[in-house]
């Protein structure tokens, strides 16, 4: 696989990038609101809480319904959504075209790490069923961040542990980072952390993509997805 020559640690999103999650978190999403006597439908979730975890999307689907969106009302709704998500892990990983080729090659060349607002054991559950667990340094999900996307602080967290895992002679700075996204909120992250970033469109549109500040687009993880991309100083 062609990469750029700057390019020094790759750190990848999870859900609508490694996995085809996205249509199941949404149908378990809205299961979980029907409950609730809350519609969620598949326009507002993707205009709106695409992108977000499950804290941030759940506490704003209830306040938007003018409900009450406590701590503990929250935390019960995400461990309902949880459950029903392992159950679907259990039968099915539902891996988008190329990913698990795309990570194998970047692996073998340069340290590589997840950020997601997906909670942990989910992520955990997935790769190790897939095979591809042990490509990444760590991760860093949902449990580990006060903000979600597009809030930078995931992908920093997520640079910080690739430096203190590979102990680098002189730390990767963020402009040698690529991070690999599917989500609006992902990108803005992604460049407020100074990294650059690569799009698929797997959730959004190519124009929506460019125009949220991608530095290249690309409709599938499969060949040479990185071919598109300049180095930094282009």
């Amino acid at each position: 696989m062609r990469i750029p020559s700057d390019l020094r640690a790759v750190l990848f999103d999870f859900d609508g990038v490694i996995v085809d999650s996205e249509p199941i978190h949404f149908r378990l999403f809205r299961e979980v609101l029907a409950a609730e006597d809350i519609e969620l439908t598949r326009k507002t979730y993707d205009q709106l809480y695409l992108g977000m975890d499950d804290r941030e999307c759940f506490t704003a689907v209830l306040e938007a319904h003018g409900r009450p969106a406590p701590p503990s009302k929250v935390a019960s709704l995400i461990e309902q959504k949880s459950m029903r998500l392992m159950g679907e892990v259990d039968r099915q990983v539902p891996l988008l075209p190329g990913a698990a080729a795309c990570i194998r090659s970047l692996a073998a060349s340069l340290p590589l790490a997840i950020c997601s607002g997906a909670l942990r054991p989910e992520i955990e559950a997935m790769l190790k069923q897939a095979g591809l667990l042990t490509a990444f340094l760590g991760i860093v999900s949902a449990e580990d961040v006060a903000h979600g996307k597009p809030h930078p602080e995931g992908y920093r967290a997520a640079l910080a542990l690739v430096n203190r895992a590979i102990r680098p002679p002189a730390p990767i700075e963020p402009s040698a980072v690529l991070v690999i996204e599917d989500s609006l909120a992902g990108i803005e992250a992604a460049r407020a952390a100074g990294m650059r970033c690569l799009a698929v469109t797997n959730s959004y549109s190519m124009t929506l993509l460019k125009a949220a500040g991608a530095d290249a687009v690309v409709t599938t993880l499969e060949g040479e997805p990185l071919a598109s991309l300049p180095d930094s100083g282009t």
